[in-house]
């Protein structure tokens, strides 16, 4: 079942008219379209305050970060030759590639530095990190010089206790300018999988490294575990959205809007986007679309106050207080 026929029916089950926003999230209707997340326990009504102070009610669900209807990965080759099948994905020029065995031979060429060198020149065998201590070591801002020139990855194996928790409101509380999501996430989407800003590209650069995407969008961190960087088909589904819907949706932003996917169901792009990538829709009210996948920006930014995302299970939620990145 596509997200947006979900949402639909899920609507209808709790007896609401089916309209984004038009009514408040209860815990019935989360639970409802959350049902392929791995939640720990039940969504929950929490008092919370929001980005830009005001106090309100959430709704707080916690999840364990792993996908549940197909297995992550893979993200780095280990050889030259391997193919598009044994590897992950990356942004180059904004557009997806494949970062496969061919990807890594060329990355000198295809950045203009030679200082490039992410495989054995006589084997092809592909320097990245195989161990926990290596996705560490690596999956920072200051890459440890040892794995500079790697394929970065880490598994979910590395961390299997980790959950995320997210708070946002049951109604959007307008906000008085919008907010950068650069260093923050965007939301969840409906397989409990975080919607993450922007991949810090240009860093991951610097230090010859390249932290690939699985083919759906994501990676492993040791902070959040598994999240997004793209919006792809794997979070979206397959099958055909509600016929008065224009696009599937695909998540909640934290600031308690809807985020549907990036393209119309007839394929072609939502008019009129505010500089958020929202617009408002007679189906769904306002709501988010989800930036191109390869462009390294699934939403712009936020147009309400943020709710929040925590690794601490049931954290109370102060948006308005610095916490540690998630």
């Amino acid at each position: 079942m596509s997200f947006s026929r979900l949402v639909s029916t899920a609507a209808l089950a709790v007896g609401l008219p089916f309209a984004a926003n038009a009514d408040p999230l209860t815990v019935e209707t989360v639970k409802a379209l959350f049902s392929s997340a791995q939640l720990v326990s039940d969504p929950i009504e929490v008092d919370c305050t929001l980005s830009g102070g005001a106090e309100t009610t959430c709704i707080q669900i916690t999840v364990v970060p792993e996908p549940a209807t197909y297995e992550a990965g893979p993200w780095c080759p280990t050889n030259v030759d391997d193919g598009p099948e044994n590897a992950g994905i990356w942004f180059y020029d904004g557009e997806v590639v494949d970062a496969d065995g061919e990807f890594f031979s060329k990355l000198s060429a295809l950045y203009g530095d030679e200082n490039w060198q992410v495989f054995d020149p006589e084997t092809g065998d592909i320097f990245y990190t195989a161990t926990l201590e290596g996705c560490e070591a690596a999956a920072r801002p200051d890459v440890a010089e040892e794995y500079q020139n790697h394929c970065v990855q880490c598994l979910l194996e590395y961390y299997p206790d980790t959950t995320v928790t997210y708070s946002f409101p049951v109604e959007p509380v307008a906000a008085d300018n919008v907010s950068d999501i650069r260093q923050s996430g965007v939301g969840v989407a409906l397989n409990g999988i975080r919607i993450d800003g922007p991949a810090p590209v240009d860093a991951i650069l610097s230090a010859y490294t390249i932290a690939a995407f699985d083919d759906c969008g994501g990676h492993v961190n040791p902070t959040v575990g598994y999240h997004y960087h793209a919006v792809t088909d794997c979070v979206e589904g397959d099958d055909h959205v509600h016929e008065e819907m224009h696009a599937p949706l695909v998540g909640i932003a934290l600031d308690g809007h809807f985020i549907a996917s990036h393209l119309n169901a007839d394929g072609t792009h939502p008019e009129g986007l505010d500089e958020c990538y929202g617009h408002t829709t007679d189906d769904l009210g306002y709501h988010y679309h989800a930036g191109a996948a390869g462009t390294n920006q699934n939403l712009g930014c936020l147009t309400a106050q943020a709710g929040c995302s925590s690794g601490e299970e049931g954290a109370a939620c102060d948006a308005t207080a610095r916490r540690p990145r998630p």
